[in-house]
């Protein structure tokens, strides 16, 4: 399996977004409001990538994995769209791309990496306190008046 930059030079924006989609499926029958990866377009993913350091696990030329990740000086890296394919899920690619993100993160002199997780997803909130997580807030989507997401952060 190799890491690649979500870049210029990326061509497979069909294929990113059916990875993200096809990732994130799962959820959908269970969280409210709705995720936001039902409002990508490939132009909106392009757009991202152009501002986000990004990367996509490929194995056998298959895509399998992405990561996009935005600096948020003063100390951290915000991780967005982690995403494997379902049926690459439990065989390293998330750790592979949490990996690609510390790296960016040191680069960028940020020491911590931070997420939002769905409050119902509570194998998510589990899989990624095994990855080094903390929860550190909780909050709510605009016209949300309960709890709708978590914050959490990793210290590198």
């Amino acid at each position: 399996m190799k890491l690649v930059p979500i870049d210029q030079a990326f061509a497979d924006w069909d294929a990113l977004m059916s990875l993200i989609l096809a990732s994130f499926a799962y959820m959908h029958p269970r969280i409210d409001p709705p995720s936001s990866a039902l409002r990508l377009t490939r132009q909106s993913l392009k757009q991202k990538a152009e501002t986000e350091k990004a990367y996509a696990a490929i194995e056998n030329g298959h895509l399998v994995g992405c990561i996009f990740c935005k600096p948020e000086p003063p100390e951290c890296l915000y991780i967005g769209k982690l995403a494997v394919a379902p049926d690459a899920q439990g065989r390293g690619v998330g750790r592979l791309l949490l990996q690609a993100a510390e790296g960016c993160a040191l680069e960028c002199g940020l020491s911590c990496l931070r997420l939002e997780t769905r409050i119902e997803l509570e194998e998510n909130h589990r899989l990624f306190a095994r990855w080094g997580f903390v929860r550190t807030a909780e909050a709510s989507h605009p016209g949300f008046t309960r709890p709708t997401f978590i914050e959490m952060r990793k210290a590198l």
